[in-house]
């Protein structure tokens, strides 16, 4: 099946452990389209156990783009993300495909909906002087300077969000300006389509029995040896933003013996589930999504179908 309008995209989003690809793969299956991850773990390669990625015999027969695109010592802004995703967009579009971007990661679907600011980009010198300050003082220490700097953006990032905090105050540091004053002006990369949004969301509790259940199968799958494999390579560290994946962070301190196996695996799932938190709260503002407690192929097509795409 096509869809007869070529000027919308479909976001299909949910937080981590909803169904969300199963449920993308369910959509192309019917409607000709192309699959577009939007997820900041899966572009990594090497890191599939760890990211829930889909397995190599899915990627074949529902190829995802963006997937395993970089290494995991490598870095990937969110302004390389749009551009490539514009490109794969372009060319569903093009072919007469529906472009549908799967994923849970906020920030890229945000930044492709409303536009990028004007932030100052970061320099060696910057993110050394932050790493530095992370692993003196903590994300929490940062979060308290953040307060007192930029308290709209602080208000937005979790405590325990060291990335976002420690760019919010780089970006303070290096333009003189708060992040939430320089976000407030977004217009650059806007994506110039019209949208239609899919949110997945499943009950909290079920949400949480699912995190918990998927980390312990990752166990037994062998994620313990991924991380293993991936502390050989040199250029590796916690502040790489690969390794701030949530369970990759757990495991690795694990292997430096900071950790019992038992303290990893409750620390894991609990970062997980406010992972998770952090995401839902994000969605509960999607007012203008079909919002699905479970998979519904029918309501989803219904919805993709009706004009006012």
């Amino acid at each position: 099946m096509t869809i007869e309008s070529n000027n919308f995209v479909l976001f299909l989003m949910g937080p981590t452990a909803s169904g969300k690809t199963e449920f993308a793969i369910e959509i192309s299956k019917i409607i000709d389209s192309t699959l577009i991850s939007v997820d900041s773990a899966l572009i990594y390669k090497g890191m599939d156990i760890g990211t829930a990625k889909p397995d190599k015999e899915t990627l074949i027969n529902f190829p995802h783009e963006l997937i395993d695109i970089c290494n995991p010592e490598d870095s990937f802004s969110v302004t390389e993300f749009i551009t490539l995703a514009k490109k794969h967009i372009n060319t569903a579009l093009n072919k007469g495909k529906l472009p549908i971007l799967v994923g849970g990661t906020s920030f890229y679907f945000n930044a492709l909906e409303h536009g990028l600011s004007s932030l100052p980009a970061s320099t060696d010198e910057s993110r050394k002087h932050f790493n530095n300050l992370l692993q003196k003082m903590g994300s929490e220490k940062l979060h308290e300077e953040l307060q007192e700097i930029d308290l709209k953006s602080a208000e937005r990032i979790h405590p325990n969000d060291s990335q976002r905090i420690t760019r919010a105050l780089e970006v303070h540091k290096l333009s003189g300006e708060t992040l939430s004053a320089l976000q407030g002006n977004k217009n650059q990369n806007k994506l110039d389509l019209n949208i239609k949004k899919i949110v997945l969301m499943p009950d909290r509790s079920l949400l949480h029995k699912r995190i918990e259940d998927r980390f312990i199968e990752m166990i037994k799958n062998g994620f313990l040896d991924e991380v293993k494999s991936l502390r050989k390579n040199q250029k590796l560290n916690l502040d790489i933003a690969s390794m701030r994946c949530v369970g990759y962070r757990q495991a690795w301190n694990y292997f430096e013996g900071l950790y019992s196996k038992k303290e990893m695996v409750e620390k894991a799932i609990v970062a997980t589930r406010q992972l998770c938190k952090r995401q839902c709260t994000w969605l509960r503002d999607e007012n203008s999504a079909l919002i699905l407690k479970q998979m519904d192929i029918d309501k989803a097509i219904n919805y993709l179908q009706e004009r006012d795409a």
